[in-house]
């Protein structure tokens, strides 16, 4: 991580955020801001690789600076840290191109391995934000085959991206299928380039919309968060 964005009207919040990501990414230049504006100002000047950003600013939402980042610098990653875990805010969020999104109520460890996915190419998503995406989609009309564009997995993948859509790490994959860490890195970038899709949010719609959470596969490996 070389330049990182903390979108946050609190000052004692942003100093914890702050605190955090120079544990994480020591060699990152940080930028700060308050306001949607700002932020969106330092966006068009400055590339980041990063941001955490919050969604209830004093002059609007952090879901513009999401869809602005999304737009203007493609490869950065916007992650939400917000207190708001409703549709309201998570749907809309993620719809703007959100990365992630992490709750602030959480303790400091688990916001710490969450933000650690990044490194491994993990979206980061607190459980229960994980728990609302996945009943979401799994309360989705199944769409009708015949309109479904034909996307052919191997059945090990579908047993990756399964688990993958549930919210399950890398490395707990592996040990689920006795693979290693990096062979399940494989398998995800190969699924996520057939589906052509870059998040688990989207992984999860898919899994849905190919019925694997109604099929043999999901009897055997739910999850209980």
């Amino acid at each position: 991580m070389q330049n990182i964005l903390i979108l946050e009207d609190l000052p004692q919040v942003r100093t914890w955020l702050k605190c955090l990501v120079n544990e994480l990414f020591p060699q990152a230049s940080i930028s700060e801001s308050a306001r949607v504006h700002d932020a969106i100002g330092l966006v068009s000047v400055l590339n980041f690789d990063l941001a955490l950003i919050d969604l209830g600013l004093p002059d609007g939402s952090g879901v513009d600076v999401v869809a602005t980042l999304r737009e203007k610098q493609p490869a950065a990653q916007p992650v939400v840290v917000s207190i708001h875990d409703d549709d309201g805010h998570l749907f809309p969020a993620l719809q703007a191109g959100a990365y992630g999104y992490i709750l602030k109520e959480q303790p400091r460890e688990m916001v710490m391995e969450q933000l650690q996915r990044i490194s491994q190419g993990e979206p980061p998503l607190s459980p229960s934000i994980a728990r609302r995406v996945m009943a979401y989609f799994a309360a989705l009309p199944k769409p009708q085959a015949s309109l479904m564009p034909h996307v052919k997995l191997t059945e090990r993948e579908s047993d990756v991206l399964l688990r993958v859509a549930k919210g399950f790490t890398l490395p707990e994959i592996g040990v689920q299928l006795n693979l290693s860490r990096h062979t399940i890195a494989d398998y995800v970038k190969q699924i996520y380039r057939k589906l052509n899709v870059s998040s688990r949010a989207e992984a999860a719609l898919e899994a849905q919309r190919l019925g694997l959470f109604n099929s043999s596969h999901s009897s055997n490996h739910n999850r209980h968060f």
